[in-house]
Order: C-alpha cells, then sequence, then structure tokens
C-alpha cells in the first residue's frame, strides 16, 4: 500500500506562483518501482494530467504546464513538489498527485494506482 498526500494549495493572484508538494509513503512504495505525477480536475471536466516522472526520472509535462511548471522529486525524502509560475485563472482546480508502478523491465509505468485526496488552487483573474 502507498499513501499519497498533498499541500501547499491556496489563492493567489493571476502571475503569482505557488509550490504544492506531496508527501509520498508506505511500506511498498520504493522510488526505483515508482512513477509519480500531479494532475488536475475542474468540475465537470476530466482530470487531465499536468507533469510526470517515470522510474527513471524522465520528465513529461502537458502543453498548458510547460515553460511554467516544474516537476521534481526528492527521494530521500519521499517528497515530490509541483512550483507553478506566472499562474493563469484557468489553472484554478483540484490538483492531485498520484503513483503508479513501473511495467517490468521498463521505466514507465501502465497507469495510476495510487492517489492523494488533493489540495485546491485558485487563481483569481
Amino acid at each position: 500500500q502507498v499513501q499519497l498526500a498533498e499541500s501547499g494549495g491556496g489563492s493567489v493572484p493571476a502571475g503569482g506562483s505557488l509550490t504544492l508538494t506531496c508527501s509520498i509513503s508506505g511500506p511498498e512504495y520504493d522510488y526505483t518501482q515508482y512513477c509519480a505525477g500531479w494532475f488536475r480536475q475542474v468540475p465537470g471536466k476530466e482530470r487531465e494530467e499536468v507533469a510526470s516522472l517515470n522510474a527513471a526520472h524522465s520528465l513529461k509535462y502537458a502543453d498548458f504546464a510547460a515553460g511554467r511548471f516544474d516537476i521534481s522529486k526528492d527521494n530521500t525524502k519521499h517528497i515530490m513538489y509541483l512550483k507553478m509560475n506566472d499562474l493563469k485563472p484557468e489553472d484554478t482546480a483540484m490538483y492531485y498527485c498520484a503513483a503508479g508502478r513501473r511495467i517490468y523491465m521498463t521505466w514507465s509505468c501502465d497507469g495510476w494506482n495510487y492517489w492523494g485526496q488533493g489540495t485546491q488552487v485558485t487563481v483569481a483573474s
């Protein structure tokens, strides 16, 4: 079992910055065997991927996040971050972190097995 807990959400004006934190824990968790990522969801819309790292720490960003958001992970502390700059009102959403088990003999993951409860980000225009 793996547990994830997000923090760092809040309300900021457009153009502002926020850093979200995801604490990852649990007896099953081994950072070499899991991908980790950030997602967001607005009521009435599907959850969308923001940024992720595979088990080899290769990064992937959604188009809207590239150049503004920065995903990173401290494997010694089992913490993942999402630094968000130049925030826009359309970035307003509930943000979730997730972990997915690595596919055998690859660095990729097939889906996301564990989710946090989410942290709200609100960007005022």
